[in-house]
């Protein structure tokens, strides 16, 4: 008598196609905000990077396929440069537009400057 070893299907249950879909998107997700820092630390979305500099290095971060760096700070002022453009922000002031991004400044502190870029929903 001869026996066979049958695998059966296994068909992945609705939750768990849900669960290893959504690990998927986290995933990509991630992939897709990917950044890197040098002096700063970032926190990243989709379509948004909040970058919190410290000051007194040489801070910079790449986010959302642009580099961002401080250039200095002076009071409630810094200096930024986005996708390779300069601007002078001030805490509560509208957000600048370069690059296609805006970046507005959230906070300035004797220990850091904490800046927020995100992908102009216009273009």
């Amino acid at each position: 008598m001869e026996v066979t070893n049958r695998r059966a299907a296994l068909t992945p249950t609705p939750a768990r196609r849900a669960a290893g879909m959504l690990a998927g998107l986290a995933l990509g997700a991630a992939l897709l905000a990917g950044c890197s820092s040098n002096g700063a630390d970032t926190d990243c979305g989709l379509d948004a990077c909040t970058i919190s500099f410290d000051r007194g290095v040489e801070a910079s971060a790449t986010i959302l396929g642009v580099e961002a760096k401080l250039v200095g700070a002076q009071d409630d002022q810094v200096t930024v440069e986005v996708a390779g453009e300069q601007l002078s922000l001030t805490v509560g002031q509208q957000a600048s537009e370069v690059g296609g991004f805006q970046v507005s400044l959230d906070s300035v502190t004797d220990q850091q400057v904490v800046i927020r870029v995100a992908r102009n929903p216009n273009g």
